[in-house]
């Protein structure tokens, strides 16, 4: 039996019509729509599905539309003959990605989680409304370079996606600044990102804590399957951990690249990338070219995994 990882995109995955194969076709899929829409009291199945794309793009509604879907695929991969065949050792996930990491390894409920993602969109969002900020992708540039160039110009990295992409955040001037600096010192693209704030930035900081107290008394179960956390690349090994890192997570960088550079220290080659997209796949190629990533969009996508 094959040991395997499975790991969850973030936002900017979506797009409208996701998961609509797998809602026709797997039962056990359909039915992860259906309790979305009764959690969150409104339909979102019609949103992923008819759109109109700027309802889908808005926090609100795209992160519980990413995971729903991701959720989805994942149930359709549970009832596949595929599924047999592996042993899901470790889950990941980028970002809101976490969220699906953690529902995936059984550590919170699909409806806990769900709720949790609307809380923490509509945190980030007010943050966001409070402190006004900006990202960008920074493309071919020298890590430390980079981060001393944010350390100067005031602002912060909040993702390592790749060794060759990084994503900068923070208030405007600093993230312009610093965009200027790296441009002059040779880096070869910097892409400034149509987001609504300064995700993974101390502008989140007030986010965080108010996130803290949405967590508390939701229960924690932690599984044999472990999720390793944006915020240090490790396994989270207690509910008190999982407690402490996902409000860090709303302020702190996504450590991605150090995340699949620890699943493969770990003996995992093979992971299964679960949900709208093959952004991730993209990642792990420059991380490790060496392990193997398939995808899960659609129901062919699970007859054509090698297992």
């Amino acid at each position: 039996m094959k040991s395997i990882a499975l790991i969850f995109p973030g936002q900017g995955a979506q797009k409208v019509g996701m998961g609509r194969e797998f809602y026709d076709a797997v039962p056990e899929a359909r039915e992860v729509f259906e309790k979305a829409n009764a959690v969150l009291g409104e339909d979102l199945t019609k949103i992923i599905f008819e759109g109109p794309e700027d309802r889908l793009m808005a926090t609100a509604y795209c992160q519980p539309a990413i995971f729903t879907m991701s959720m989805a695929a994942l149930e359709a991969f549970r009832a596949s003959d595929k599924f047999r065949e592996v042993s899901v050792k470790f889950t990941a996930g980028l970002s809101l990605g976490e969220y699906g990491a953690l529902c995936a390894a059984g550590v919170l409920s699909f409806e806990d989680t769900l709720r949790l993602i609307q809380k923490r969109g509509a945190l980030m969002e007010q943050a966001a409304k409070a402190r006004p900020g900006k990202m960008a992708a920074v493309i071919g540039f020298d890590k430390d370079k980079l981060v001393e160039i944010c350390a100067e110009a005031g602002c912060e990295v909040a993702n390592f996606n790749a060794p060759d992409q990084i994503v900068i955040t923070g208030e405007e001037a600093p993230v312009s600044k610093a965009c200027q600096k790296i441009t002059e010192a040779g880096g070869k693209k910097v892409i400034p990102l149509d987001v609504a704030g300064a995700f993974h930035s101390s502008l989140m900081k007030p986010a965080a804590d108010l996130f803290r107290g949405a967590l508390e008394g939701v229960p924690l179960k932690v599984t044999d399957i472990k999720v390793v956390t944006n915020v240090n690349a490790r396994p989270q090994e207690t509910p008190e951990e999982i407690r402490q890192n996902l409000p860090l997570q709303i302020h702190s960088s996504v450590q991605w690249v150090d995340s699949i550079r620890f699943l493969a220290s770990q003996g995992i080659t093979d992971l299964v990338e679960i949900g709208p997209g093959r952004v991730l796949k993209g990642l792990i190629r420059k991380i490790d070219p060496a392990l193997s990533v398939h995808n899960i969009q659609i129901p062919e996508d699970l007859q054509a995994l090698p297992f």
